[in-house]
């Protein structure tokens, strides 16, 4: 269940259209169709889609996937860096889910864990157990894992005061001038395309530090660290400022390269260890496509 306090700048705004805003992993038409079914209350209670929100309001979002389906482990040979009794660090293949969802129930990296770990936090419910936070199916990377309430909770907190290290390597087109610098736009829903994210005037704050790796003649390596954890953050602002990933087949360019996804690795995760308070941190090599793509380019610039 995800609970919700109307702040004073949504005053007086329709209900569903806040929500709209702060659920951007759901559609408008999903929101209005969870107010139709009881399944999202304002103040304990059923209303209107077209309720006018009041400061102090609580609205709850009931899980409802996690009251109706059974989710089945399944076998799979998930990379796992660490492991000990609280959290797991698994280094998510490209292509992989992470949580089931949109018809996809048995194939994603949630069925994986419950298969291989012992326990899994319950705290966000039958659907989402251990995860904390996600990446792309088409991204790969390394992922925190939970497998208790406790390190669930710490490794939130220390997501939402942004004091775990993440870093992320992209192959963007271009050639940047400059060697680092700051992306500062808002992203929220796509108003033409509610599929997509994009640089919304009334988005959520998000910031992505970029600095250069390397440079090849049409193309740019680059690690970028992010401040917040928008959807599809990286994505959206390297296209926002005329640098789309390459591979990108939903924010990159009309002709794909390739038919892998979007050239996106998360590479390195720290953290403070939820038990012990020592920090770790985990770095992880590129994968095969991305090195070979990478080889080629080299062989190109010769």
């Amino acid at each position: 269940m995800t609970i919700i306090k109307i702040k004073a700048e949504h005053q007086g705004l329709r209900i569903d259209k806040v929500l709209t805003e702060l659920l951007p992993d759901k559609t408008r038409n999903a929101i209005l169709k969870l107010i139709e079914d009881g399944n999202i209350l304002l103040n304990d209670n059923p209303f209107k889609a077209s309720t006018k929100a009041k400061e102090g309001d609580i609205i709850k979002v009931l899980d409802v996937e996690a009251k109706t389906l059974d989710i089945e482990p399944k076998k799979m040979d998930l990379d796992i860096v660490y492991e000990d009794q609280d959290v797991a660090i698994i280094n998510k293949p490209k292509g992989l889910t992470v949580h089931p969802g949109a018809g996809n129930y048995e194939d994603t990296l949630v069925n994986g864990l419950l298969a291989e770990l012992d326990n899994l936090s319950t705290i966000n419910g039958v659907v989402r157990p251990g995860i904390v936070h996600r990446i792309d199916k088409d991204t790969s990377g390394l992922l925190m894992i939970a497998k208790n309430d406790m390190a669930s909770l710490s490794l939130t907190e220390q997501l939402k005061d942004h004091s775990c290290k993440r870093r992320y390597w992209a192959l963007v087109y271009g050639e940047f001038s400059e060697d680092r610098g700051k992306i500062n736009a808002p992203i929220g829903r796509d108003p033409l395309d509610r599929k997509k994210m994009g640089i919304v005037r009334d988005g959520k704050e998000a910031i992505t530090n970029f600095t250069v790796l390397k440079r090849y003649k049409g193309y740019t390596l680059i690690e970028c660290a992010l401040e917040t954890g928008r959807t599809h953050q990286i994505r959206v602002h390297m296209e926002y400022i005329g640098h789309p990933l390459v591979g990108d087949k939903v924010y990159g360019r009309r002709k794909v390269i390739g038919d892998d996804g979007q050239f996106l690795h998360a590479k390195v995760i720290g953290f403070k260890h939820p038990r012990t308070g020592e920090w770790m941190e985990f770095d992880s090599e590129l994968p095969k496509y991305f090195t070979d793509f990478l080889n080629t380019l080299e062989e190109i610039q010769k």
